[in-house]
């Protein structure tokens, strides 16, 4: 590729980069950014790009903010924490930081989920609204998804679901999938650590308090808000290459979590390469292979789902069975809203809510039946009860106690919102009421 080249950039002058018409960025190695001309984004390569000096560049995870955290002091501020908060977090005794709680799991085997004590989900909840998901601070590549922020790219909401990953895929003849097993109880704190080292560029006394933070007996848990986020970054000094070099063979890969898939136009494509290079990506994170859930699946012998949804479109779709449940779901609602006042219960709402969110996916995958079944949903909205007005003044006036010492505080703004999803539903009958209420939230913002 011809062209010349702007001036190397630093870190520091980041923030600017967007505002360079014709460029966009190919790769951060922290000391330097290296440009290359538009209209060329990384979401549109499927092979590696080398330049006329021979280089080759790879699409990996860095750190768009300026500056950096240089003490444990300064980790505090940054965050958004008081000192002793983060002081006693960092000297929780092991033993009261998570309690356990076990989930079955499709197969019928039991999953063992950490639910992280109050104090640790605050500083938890600070490092994922200031590190991961603060718009600005981190450029995540396109081919990892999960519990990712969408980004804006060129005006358009860049989706990191399950819906987008298998988008990626959609019209296939062929897919390796491979799963890593065990994949949160096999990121250990030193791989943690080296995350924050390399990818943020903190220094060894930071990197080691956040993964203190981050970690429960040496390694990553099921539970902790922190870890779909580092499971992302996990490879997020080799995966690039992995994907470059497949890319050379015409293979599209993404990685949803611990699940990765390689797909190709060709029905009798051969995953040998990929499978091996793949292997050796995740050994040299010391990460093993479930190897009962890695397969080769074709088009020629049954049809391909990539995580529950049809790829053999140029879209991805809902499986029938899928469809069939959504369809019943909304039945299932209909009938209970029959029921005399249960419409006024709080588990109605719930019961709601979740079928909405159910028919919502029809949307992302642009269904026909979206519109005309949000429509029967809309009809039977959750109505309040004269119960609804209490629990909302009192709500109020927990706010107006707590305002002046806990506004900052991730709880504060918790309930702050709740009142207004409560007051959304209040005022569909009780209108002149949800105005007052909203009257007094209007001084209870939080900071």
């Amino acid at each position: 590729m011809g062209g010349k080249y702007p001036p190397a950039l630093h870190p520091e002058e980041l923030s600017t980069v967007g505002q360079i018409t014709g460029w966009v960025i190919l790769r951060c190695v922290f000391a330097t950014v290296t440009l290359v001309p538009a209209p060329f984004v990384w979401a549109d390569l499927t092979y590696t790009l080398s330049l006329s000096g021979g280089d080759v560049f790879y699409e990996r995870p860095y750190r768009l903010a300026a500056g950096s955290v240089g003490s444990v002091a300064a980790l505090s501020s940054a965050l958004g924490l008081e000192a002793d908060e983060l002081e006693e977090a960092l000297w929780l005794e092991e033993r009261v930081r998570y309690k356990e709680r076990r989930v079955q799991k499709a197969d019928g085997t039991q999953r063992i989920v950490f639910s992280p004590c109050r104090l640790l989900r605050r500083v938890q909840g600070q490092i994922n609204s200031r590190l991961f998901k603060a718009g600005g601070m981190l450029s995540w590549p396109s081919f990892v998804f999960g519990s990712l922020p969408n980004q804006e790219v060129d005006g358009n909401i860049d989706f990191r679901d399950y819906i987008a990953c298998a988008r990626r895929h959609a019209g296939a003849r062929s897919i390796l999938k491979v799963d890593i097993k065990d994949f949160f109880d096999n990121v250990t704190q030193p791989l943690v650590e080296e995350i924050f080292s390399e990818v943020f560029k903190y220094p060894p006394p930071v990197c080691e308090a956040l993964s203190n933070i981050c970690c429960y007996e040496g390694h990553l848990v099921q539970g902790a808000l922190t870890s779909s986020y580092l499971a992302a970054l996990a490879f997020h000094n080799v995966e690039g290459r992995v994907v470059a070099r497949l890319g050379y063979k015409r293979l599209t890969y993404t990685r949803y979590v611990d699940d990765i898939t390689v797909s190709s136009a060709n029905a009798s494509a051969n995953f040998d390469f990929a499978f091996s290079i793949i292997k050796e990506m995740v050994e040299s994170k010391d990460l093993p292979l479930n190897m009962a859930k890695t397969m080769v699946l074709r088009a020629s012998t049954a049809p391909l789902v990539v995580h529950g949804l049809r790829i053999s479109s140029s879209q991805p779709r809902l499986q029938i069975k899928e469809l069939s449940r959504i369809r019943a779901a909304v039945r299932r609602v209909e009938n209970l809203a029959k029921e005399p006042n249960y419409r006024t219960a709080f588990g109605y709402r719930k019961d709601f809510n979740r079928c909405m969110g159910r028919v919502n996916k029809l949307a992302r995958v642009g269904h026909s039946q979206h519109k005309s079944l949000v429509r029967r949903l809309r009809a039977i909205e959750p109505l309040p009860s004269p119960k609804d007005i209490e629990r909302i003044r009192d709500m109020i006036s927990r706010l107006q106690r707590d305002y002046g010492t806990k506004r900052n505080t991730y709880w504060y703004r918790a309930r702050f919102y709740t009142v207004h999803e409560r007051l959304n539903i209040l005022q569909r009958t009780f209108r002149g009421e949800a105005k007052n209420f909203r009257h007094q939230m209007k001084s209870l913002l939080p900071s």
